[in-house]
C-alpha cells in the first residue's frame, strides 16, 4: 500500500506518528464505521473497535460495510475493511458493549464516541475521565438537518455531562424553518435518537468533522496541528437557527466554547476530589439524567 499522497501532505514524521496512535471507536454504525475507516485511510495504524450488533439489511444504505458482511458483527466488518486498506493495521475487535471490556481502553490515545443513546454516552464519559482519555462525541439532528461535534479533554473544560446539559439549555428554544423545535439529539423514551437521521451523506458530514477533529488531536504537538476556535462545532446541513435570532445557511457551521460546570455531578470540583480520593465514582446514571434535565429508561444502543 502506498502512503505517498498522505505523506506528502502531512510529512514522513507525522505519518509515522499516526501509525503508532491507537484510537478506540465505540459504536460502528453509520457514523462510527465511517470515522474508523476514514482515520485508517488517513494514516492511523491502531484501533480498538467496540460494537455488539450485527449488520442487517436495513443498515446497508447507511454503512461503509456492504452486502458481503450481512449477518456479521459490525466491528469485525469494519476491521476487515480497514485491513483491505492497511493490511498491517493493529486492530482489536470487541463484539460487545464497551462497558463489558473497559480494560481494552488501556493504551488508547483518543476515543470516538459514535453511539446514539445518552446512557452509553454518559458511561463513556465516566470511563474517559477515569482513564484520562480525550473523547470526540458527535450527534446528528432530526432528519439530518444538522449535527454537532465536541472534543472533551478530561478536566480541561467540560465533561460530556455538563457539556450536554449546557448545550441543550442553550438550544431549548431554537427553531428552524417551519417553526419546528430543534430538539437536540431527538431523545426518545428509550433514550436513543428517535428521529430518522436522514441520508448517509448528512450523517457523514457530521462524522467527517468528528474524524477530522480526532485526527487533529492525534497530531497535537506537531507543526501541522491547528488550534480550533472552540470545543464545539454545530453544523447546518439545512437552514438552522443555531444562534437565537440568526439563521445559519445550509452547509455553514458555528463554533462555540462550552465551559465546565464546577458543580457537575461527574467532573465538578467536589466530585472530582471525591473521585481522586477513592478512585471510584458512584453517581448513578439516573441521578445524572435528572441533573441534566433528562428522564430516560434503560435502553440498548440504537445503531444504523
Amino acid at each position: 500500500m502506498s502512503w505517498d499522497r498522505v505523506e506528502r501532505l502531512i510529512g514522513t514524521a507525522n505519518l509515522t506518528r499516526l501509525a503508532e496512535k491507537r484510537v478506540a471507536v465505540i459504536g460502528l454504525g453509520s457514523g462510527g464505521g465511517f470515522v474508523a475507516l476514514t482515520l485508517a485511510m488517513s494514516g492511523v495504524g491502531k484501533f480498538v473497535l467496540f460494537d455488539d450488533d450485527v449488520l442487517d439489511e436495513a443498515n446497508l444504505v447507511r454503512h461503509v460495510a456492504d452486502r458481503r458482511y450481512l449477518g456479521q458483527p459490525k466491528a469485525e466488518a469494519v476491521a476487515d475493511l480497514i485491513r483491505q486498506r492497511n493490511p498491517t493495521a493493529d486492530i482489536r475487535v470487541v463484539n460487545a458493549r464497551f462497558e463489558e471490556d473497559t480494560d481494552a481502553l488501556d493504551g488508547v490515545d483518543v476515543i470516538i464516541a459514535a453511539v446514539d443513546g445518552e446512557n452509553p454516552k454518559y458511561a463513556i464519559n465516566q470511563a474517559a475521565l477515569q482513564h484520562r482519555l480525550i473523547t470526540v462525541y458527535a450527534g446528528v439532528y432530526e432528519r439530518g438537518e444538522g449535527g454537532d461535534v465536541v472534543i472533551i479533554r478530561p478536566y480541561d473544560g467540560p465533561c460530556y455531562a455538563c457539556w450536554a446539559a449546557e448545550l441543550r439549555e442553550e438550544l431549548a428554544s431554537v427553531k428552524n424553518f417551519g417553526e419546528r423545535e430543534l430538539d437536540y439529539g431527538m431523545i426518545g423514551e428509550s433514550g436513543t435518537l428517535e428521529a430518522e437521521p436522514g441520508l448517509w451523506l448528512h450523517v457523514t458530514r457530521v462524522a467527517s468533522a468528528q474524524a477530522d477533529l480526532a485526527l487533529n488531536e492525534l497530531l497535537n504537538g506537531t507543526e501541522i496541528y491547528k488550534a480550533m476556535p472552540g470545543n464545539t462545532v454545530i453544523l447546518a446541513n439545512t437552514a438552522l437557527e443555531i444562534i437565537d435570532g440568526q439563521m445559519s445557511l445550509p452547509y455553514t457551521a458555528v463554533w462555540a466554547t462550552i465551559e465546565r460546570n464546577p458543580d457537575c455531578l461527574i467532573c465538578g470540583d467536589y466530585f472530582r476530589q471525591q473521585t481522586e480520593q477513592s478512585e471510584a465514582q458512584n453517581v448513578s446514571l439516573d441521578d445524572l439524567m435528572q441533573a441534566t434535565g433528562m428522564i430516560v429508561e434503560d435502553e440498548k444502543e440504537q445503531k444504523s
